[in-house]
């Protein structure tokens, strides 16, 4: 659904209402409008023509006009077909039935044609106004004809009425929203729940959200966490091949059954991405647009598969918490960290109130406590295979509740070491230069403690010197389960498709180690905030992940990608629906456009004036 909390909309009203005036400026500010004029006939009949003549000199130059005549077959196929990029304006469904009763396709299943058109209005990715004449206002008529025409016409209005997003009656040209659209603030419906194998989930609690018209009163708690926990693996039975702790476990609603290194997963259109950072320039923009926002707007395209890319509606915050001991924890609270999980498992504190306020859900999955990197493997092979399919199926989870962005948080002790300690080991980085300070309560730094820190990781690449450093070896040493998790989400969302905010250094470090078992993972990451952390940036630059913004932002992981979302979301609305600059329109006569050079976003072709005398090379007298 679009930002202004439609994608298909039914204009209803009478006769010279101004219906068809008002579904026109619902599409006006779309770069390019497919008009389908569903009339047939009428070819000796002067007053129906000049009435079809008016509408067209309403629509734009940019518009395209297609007919569905006498098939109403055709519109149902063009609303199949189109793409999640386009916008059609359907005028109108009064037409459409009476090419539907038209006794040339009798004997025909009437209702079975209205059935299909509502259920390509419900699965049409593209943005759609169908506009239709309300005819439960007016008198019965007399004839079994005109009776025969209204009784259908209601009842495709009921069935679109239902199927779409959005229902208005223009009464006098004045609108009235009957459902949905931007006049009416939509209640938010109940958060999904994400469900994956082996979790369970907590009691919900509503979020009251203010309207525009009011003052924002304190942030209440966010929508309600779904707080995911391990259990207890199936005692064994026929099934116990597919339950057993192996990586082979199907994942079927990602299609794939293996988590290996060398993975194929899909990636990111190639060429609407770059299309689209292309098209800001010719967007009716003051100044010089949008500027670094660029980036979120190439990746939302790039990720959707489309120029004009829509604005991230659906957002789930998975938060990852977990636990080390020995010198990665030093200086750390665990009475503090515990509160936090907590808070954030009751949708409160920091990341509940930022959740809160994008209408976003909240999942939280604890994962066990390791041991000290600096002794030994922090973990085995076994857990870390569990962990990298919890986190699969969380980004599963996702996907199935219909988000279309995931912001990937911790809540973890001891990750600024493990996942500097994850940074060294793979890419030979310096781990003092990039290991975080400690801070504590009161902006105080806890110096001794930073040297505990840095003496572990010291120990823990020492230790591993001579072992092997591939993914799981990795995460089994020194990463721990709360990045395998996190490693296995992003393998998970590249999977299903979905972009993933990345923000600290949890994930940082899955990326890391998600590159070595499918390097298509980094495609599908953005890091909407640099923040100050230099593990973090040096991070990101091996990755090839550029920061939209660097505002300095230090709130926590997590906290700073929701911070900067509302500049996100802004910034890919405006891209999407934003029309094309009037002086690129390419009409003849603007701004010295020749009839040759009438083409959008092209310029007209430069001819060199002949001089006027000898120029500055000539010899002769």
């Amino acid at each position: 659904m679009s930002e202004d909390r439609w994608n298909t909309v039914l204009v209803l009203g009478g006769i010279r209402s101004g219906k068809s005036g008002f579904a026109e400026s619902l599409v006006a500010g779309a770069p390019s409008v497919r008009y389908v004029a569903t009339a047939a006939g009428g070819e000796d009949d002067p007053e129906w023509l000049e009435r079809i003549e008016q509408h067209q000199r309403r629509r734009p130059q940019s518009w395209t006009t297609e007919e569905t005549g006498a098939d109403p077959s055709l519109l149902t196929e063009m609303l199949t077909a189109a793409g999640p990029d386009e916008t059609l304006l359907v005028d109108d469904l009064g037409g459409w039935v009476a090419a539907v009763l038209n006794p040339a396709r009798q004997p025909n299943d009437d209702e079975a044609d209205v059935a299909a058109l509502a259920d390509a209005v419900r699965a049409t990715r593209a943005r759609v106004v169908l506009v239709s004449p309300e005819v439960g206002l007016s008198l019965v008529p007399v004839t079994p004809v005109g009776r025969a025409f209204t009784d259908a016409l209601g009842t495709t209005n009921q069935a679109l009425a239902a199927a779409c997003d959005g229902v208005a009656l223009v009464v006098a040209g004045q609108p009235t929203w009957l459902r949905g659209g931007p006049l009416e603030p939509v209640a938010p419906g109940e958060p999904a729940v994400a469900a994956p194998v082996a979790s369970r989930p907590v009691a919900s609690r509503p979020v009251a959200v203010p309207t525009p018209s009011t003052p924002a009163p304190p942030p209440p708690p966010a929508q309600p966490p779904t707080v995911v926990e391990p259990v207890a693996a199936p005692e064994p039975g026929p099934l116990a091949a597919l339950q057993g702790a192996t990586m082979t476990l199907p994942l079927v609603a990602s299609g794939l059954t293996e988590i290996k290194p060398g993975m194929d997963l899909p990636l990111p259109s190639s060429e609407s991405g770059p299309d689209a950072r292309e098209r800001l320039a010719s967007l009716d923009l003051p100044g010089g647009g949008l500027g670094a926002l660029g980036e979120a707007v190439e990746f939302a395209a790039a990720t959707q598969g489309t120029v004009t890319p829509r604005v991230w509606a659906g957002v789930r915050v998975v938060v990852i918490a977990g636990g080390r001991t020995g010198g990665a924890v030093a200086g750390v609270d665990s009475a503090d960290v515990e509160r936090r999980i907590a808070e954030a498992e009751r949708g409160e504190g920091l990341l509940g109130r930022l959740a809160a306020r994008h209408d976003a859900d909240i999942s939280v999955l604890r994962t066990a406590t390791t041991g000290a990197m600096e002794d030994g493997p922090i973990t085995d092979e076994e857990s870390v295979e569990a962990a990298l399919r919890d986190g699969w199926r969380l980004a599963d989870g996702a996907a199935d509740a219909g988000r279309d962005v995931i912001v990937l948080a911790g809540i973890s002790a001891g990750a600024e070491a493990a996942a500097t300690a994850v940074l060294a080991a793979t890419t030979g980085a310096e781990a003092v230069a990039t290991l975080p300070r400690v801070q504590v309560p009161g902006a105080r730094f806890d110096d001794a403690a930073w040297m505990q820190r840095c003496a572990a990781v010291r120990d823990a690449l020492h230790r591993i010197r001579q072992e092997p450093r591939g993914a799981v070896d990795v995460l089994r040493e020194i990463g721990g389960l709360d990045v395998a998790v996190a490693t296995g989400l992003l393998l998970g969302a590249a999977a299903r498709r979905i972009p993933v905010l990345v923000d600290g250094p949890l994930g940082i470090a899955a990326g890391l180690v998600a590159r070595d078992l499918a390097s298509q993972t980094r495609h599908w990451c953005l890091l909407p905030e640099a923040g100050t952390l230099s593990l973090v940036k040096q991070g990101a630059d091996v990755l090839g992940l550029t920061p939209v913004l660097q505002t300095g932002l230090d709130l926590g992981e997590g906290a700073n990608a929701l911070s900067v979302l509302p500049l996100l979301r802004t910034a890919i609305g405006l891209a999407s629906t934003s029309p094309v600059h009037p002086a690129l329109l390419g009409e003849v006569g603007d701004d010295g456009l020749d009839d040759d050079a009438a083409v959008i976003g092209e310029p007209a072709e430069f001819a060199e004036p002949d001089p006027h005398g000898p120029g500055p090379a000539t010899t002769g007298v």
